[in-house]
């Protein structure tokens, strides 16, 4: 009788910085010649005592056997995701059943170190993950792996970094210097950092937003259009349900968990008043940076994550999320990295191909599916989603994925629209309350196009405002004509975009930190190609951020005998052609050889910065030439100038994380660069009008090149020179850090307030 054959464990080969290769190997052939691969460290920390849980390795393993280690550890088999073999290490080696917003993300770190006098060497880039329980899981409750582990123990997590410190024999070795040293410092840092200190931290970052109490007039709204509004006020509410889900997978659980426990001190309030703003536990005002820890969040009780003890209620733990935001949010796995994606995307159908860059999908694992089921005792498979697929993606429609939600905001606004006096907003409310549940957004978007007043924002039009900004639309063909780039990247069919000026009374979805002055959507290219885009501008928010923070910048950072220049008409009538130029230059492309694309397809995760750069100074360049033809009055060409030069130092202080913090660095350092913008003795700034109008024109030609050849390259060097905290830009940040002039704003909707009572 023929004996069964064990396959030996594959590993991806990796380059010496950590990417993939394409290459796999067996497992011993890795370690043999020392080919660069991945592994997942998996650490449990007991808050209460804080103790991290070691593990003896089994006395006949490969490397350091009977030594003591990381509490679980292991390969990451090819083609495996980090996460899930987290939670399997953890599974099989020591019996426990953790979901996966148990394990936070904290670093990767390169290991490396021969041994076995030479026959074992080892490069390997470790993803390391921290699981934290309340409390320590009573070692009875674990069940050993013979063949890995043959102990397990609780130790001070100070008394362990200093036994390596040692290189005490009993432990395999780790540099506490190095970069594994970092898992010690981040558990010091959230543990022993004083409340005080804290709490002052957490009231800066607060200062920075200037409360503001936006209204509208809703006196010309008839009684059933009032009643029409509520319905939609609470389909929005809804709307931030399922942002705070998109976010991260435990952000709702960490959002009720700070609400619940808002009152308990008055660190605990400023942390709920802090996440309110940012709806996630990362500062949008800081790169990002988290101001919460997995310390601060929930706590949630597992009864069988293990096998039973006597007298112990089961494993309880945060609910956890990772120190770097992650950049696919929850849309995306978040250890999925580009080769994955595009190996998986070539493998589909156009139409799945479709589906899996739609902006309408959310990508998952089966594996993960499947793990989570088994966890929950429900075996469940996920291939419907790809079906025969050979890799572990798959696409879920939004209309699947948050379909609860979903259905009730369908619900809400098929109400709304039975309501509405208004044909075309009936048809707008009705076809998006259709959308929400077919996954198809073509038609509501072209209903909202005719409409343009309503989406995840709610506001009242200000109809004498949107008849006086009606010739930027008017005039979108012969701007697109007249742009400073080649004739045969131009359009000879751009749509004329509607533009409403409204008076915001609620929003709600994707509007953390700082608040939005304008939108031009959809983003779908279908759309713009065929009906152009709409343009929604927030007059009350703009004037309150132009009170509140421009001009105070103004005051501090503009040469006197500018500051006067700065006034709101020019900085809401660049606003205006900001968004205007969002819908004219390159959108659909024909690429040097031959293919059709798009600008966001070639630029990818550059695109949104070089749209938003493009926006801006094609923008300025679009206004001076409206004056030109006698359409603008002449006294704007220098005061659009200087307040777009305070306008830059308001955007960069979001950050260069942000695509609008990325798009004016990089417009800055340009002008200032080519010496439009001069920095003067006193570390204040002026323009100079006889240079500006060039340096203008010469980025606009610039930017619409790039995207017009889809030059993913070309955008990359250019946003690499100039998206950078150059020294006139720190110099401006740090005299209003000094005076305190606000970031932006924080809004509360009073007329919804008392619509709503």
């Amino acid at each position: 009788m023929a004996e069964s054959v064990v396959q030996e464990e594959h590993l991806d080969v990796l380059t010496m910085t950590g990417q993939k290769t394409g290459i796999t190997k067996p497992r011993s052939e890795v370690h043999r010649v020392g080919d660069y691969h991945r592994t997942v460290n998996a650490w449990i920390f007991a808050e209460s005592t804080q103790e991290l849980l070691l593990q003896r390795r089994a006395d006949f393993k490969d490397s350091w056997p009977g030594m003591w280690d990381i509490s679980s550890a292991g390969h990451i088999s090819a083609g495996d995701s980090s996460l899930i073999s987290a939670q399997r290490e953890l599974q099989e080696e020591l019996g426990i059943n953790l979901p996966k917003d148990a394990f936070e993300f904290v670093f990767t770190f390169l290991q490396q170190n021969v041994i076995n006098d030479g026959k074992f060497i080892n490069n390997e880039f470790a993803d390391v993950y921290l699981v934290t329980t309340l409390n320590p899981i009573p070692l009875e409750a674990f069940t050993l792996q013979q063949t890995e582990v043959s102990a397990v123990k609780y130790i001070a997590y100070e008394e362990y970094k200093n036994l390596l410190a040692k290189d005490d024999p009993s432990f395999v070795p780790y540099d506490v210097n190095g970069g594994y040293g970092q898992l010690f410092n981040i558990i010091s840092q959230r543990y022993k950092e004083n409340t005080m200190e804290r709490s002052l931290t957490l009231q800066k970052q607060l200062r920075r937003y200037a409360p503001v109490s936006l209204n509208a007039e809703l006196a010309g709204l008839s009684d059933a259009d009032k009643e029409a509004l509520v319905l939609v006020i609470k389909a929005a509410t809804v709307m931030d349900e399922i942002f705070y889900l998109q976010v991260w997978y435990s952000n709702p659980v960490l959002r009720d968990w700070l609400k619940e426990h808002a009152d308990a001190s008055e660190l605990d309030k400023l942390k709920w008043m802090y996440y309110l703003i940012n709806k996630s536990p990362w500062s949008s005002l800081d790169e990002n940076e988290a101001f919460l820890t997995t310390a601060d969040s929930a706590v949630k009780l597992l009864p069988d994550a293990t096998k039973p003890v006597n007298g112990w209620k089961g494993l309880e733990y945060k609910a956890s999320f990772p120190l770097p935001k992650p950049p696919g949010a929850n849309f995306y796995p978040p250890d999925m990295d580009k080769m994955e994606f595009e190996l998986w995307k070539s493998s589909l159908t156009e139409k799945q191909q479709e589906d899996a860059t739609s902006f309408f999908t959310v990508i998952k694992r089966r594996s993960e599916f499947n793990l989570d089921s088994s966890l929950s005792g429900h075996i469940v498979d996920a291939t419907n989603h790809s079906v025969g697929s050979i890799y572990d993606l798959y696409s879920v429609p939004y209309s699947e994925e948050y379909n609860s939600y979903l259905t009730r905001a369908s619900e809400l606004l098929h109400k709304a629209g039975d309501m509405a006096s208004s044909p075309s907003l009936k048809r707008l409310l009705h076809s998006k309350a259709d959308a929400f549940l077919s996954n198809n957004y073509y038609d509501s978007d072209i209903a909202w196009i005719e409409l343009a007043t309503f989406e995840a924002f709610i506001g009242i039009r200000d109809d004498k405002a949107t008849a006086q900004v009606k010739l930027f639309g008017d005039n979108l063909q012969v701007l697109e004509q007249n742009l400073p780039m080649d004739n045969a990247y131009k359009s000879k069919d751009v749509i004329a975009a509607p533009i409403r000026v409204i008076q915001l009374i609620y929003n709600s979805g994707d509007v953390k930190g700082p608040q939005t002055v304008a939108f031009n959507l959809p983003n779908d290219e279908r759309i713009v190609k065929d009906r152009g885009t709409s343009m929604v501008m927030l007059k009350n928010v703009s004037e309150a951020k132009f009170k509140n923070i421009l001009r105070p910048i103004a005051d501090v950072c503009i040469r006197k005998e500018q500051q006067e220049l700065v006034d709101f008409d020019s900085f809401f009538t660049h606003n205006i052609c900001h968004e205007c130029c969002h819908g004219i230059g390159p959108h659909s492309i024909t690429l040097p050889d031959g293919r059709q694309s798009t600008v966001r397809l070639e630029l990818q995760e550059l695109h949104s910065a070089m749209e938003e750069a493009k926006a801006d100074i094609v923008g300025l360049w679009a206004l001076k030439f409206l004056i030109g033809r006698d359409l603008l009055p002449k006294s704007l060409v220098k005061s659009m100038y200087v307040s777009f030069l305070a306008g830059c130092f308001r955007s960069v202080r979001f950050g260069l994380e942000e695509s609008h913090g990325k798009g004016q660095a990089l417009q800055f350092n340009w002008l200032f660069e080519k010496e439009a913008f001069i920095l003067h003795s006193d570390d204040t700034f002026s323009v100079d009008f006889d240079k500006v109008e060039g340096a203008v024109e010469s980025l606009s030609t610039e930017i619409l090149t790039i995207q017009a050849r889809g030059d993913k390259e070309a955008a990359s060097l250019l946003l690499q020179k100039y998206c950078t905290m150059t020294q006139p830009l720190k110099v401006a940040l740090q005299k209003l850090e000094n005076v305190q002039v606000p970031v932006d704003i924080a809004p509360t909707f009073t007329a919804v307030n008392k619509l709503l009572q």
